[in-house]
């Protein structure tokens, strides 16, 4: 009974060296072929990922780039009609002409 150590009231045999069965094992699990699946699916994930996020940014500035060049100068021609028809009115309403439906609009 001195080869075998007791704990917990159960007989265990002796171990094999702590470092040999490490390296064994991670050596059998890093050969694994799920492991390798897994690193295959994270590396494939990963450029997929950056991929997207690319051509993301790339439409983004598209859409940016095009909304300043259409959308912008059309809502400040738009703001500025809406002060002259506001100015009018005002201008109209000073010399005590009564408001024309073109100004009301």
């Amino acid at each position: 009974m001195a080869a075998q150590t007791r704990r917990g009231g159960v007989s265990l045999p002796e171990r094999r060296s702590a470092s040999k069965l490490d390296s064994s094992i991670l050596a059998r699990i890093s050969s694994s072929p799920i492991v390798s699946r897994g690193k295959q699916a994270a590396w494939d994930a990963t450029f997929v990922s950056k991929k997207l996020l690319r051509s993301t940014g790339k439409a983004a500035w598209i859409a940016g780039t095009t909304f300043l060049i259409l959308v912008v100068p059309l809502i400040i021609e738009m703001d500025r009609e809406q002060q002259f028809n506001e100015l009018e009115l005002q201008q109209a309403s000073l010399l005590g002409a009564p408001p024309t439906a073109s100004a009301l609009k």
